[in-house]
């Protein structure tokens, strides 16, 4: 049996079917409260509901998943996962200036674009590209 996190969030979102009330306990095993309030955070519907399960983290695992299941609106929710994103020229400035991340940040947001270049050219090590 797969206990994948679309099971779970299939079942809180849209079929309401109680995955912890069949005979395998590896339902509530495998269920991640962090992951689950993660992916259901976004929305302006679940955000409350989400925050009450985040302070009661101490709970069981079936308790929240009771909660979500039996609380949110069958609905279908999607919402792409939130990566950090990653500047194109931010390791050519950490290591010209040895800046740490936020600084150099910071200094690709004031040079320009032939500054940029000038600051990759001098980091030219040579070799095939």
């Amino acid at each position: 049996m797969s206990y994948e996190l679309k099971d779970y969030l299939n079942s809180i979102n849209l079929t309401k079917e109680n995955l912890m009330d069949s005979d395998d306990p590896e339902w509530e095993k495998k269920y991640s409260p962090y992951i689950i309030n993660k992916c259901l955070a976004p929305f302006n519907d679940t955000i409350m509901l989400v925050n009450e399960m985040n302070m009661r983290h101490h709970l069981d695992k079936k308790l929240q998943y009771d909660f979500l299941l039996n609380s949110i609106r069958s609905k279908k929710r999607y919402a792409p996962w939130v990566k950090a994103s990653k500047l194109k020229d931010l390791e050519y400035v950490k290591e010209y200036y040895g800046y740490s991340d936020e600084k150099a940040k910071t200094a690709l947001s004031i040079l320009n674009d032939s500054q940029i270049k000038a600051i990759k050219d001098s980091l030219n090590k040579g070799g095939r590209k």
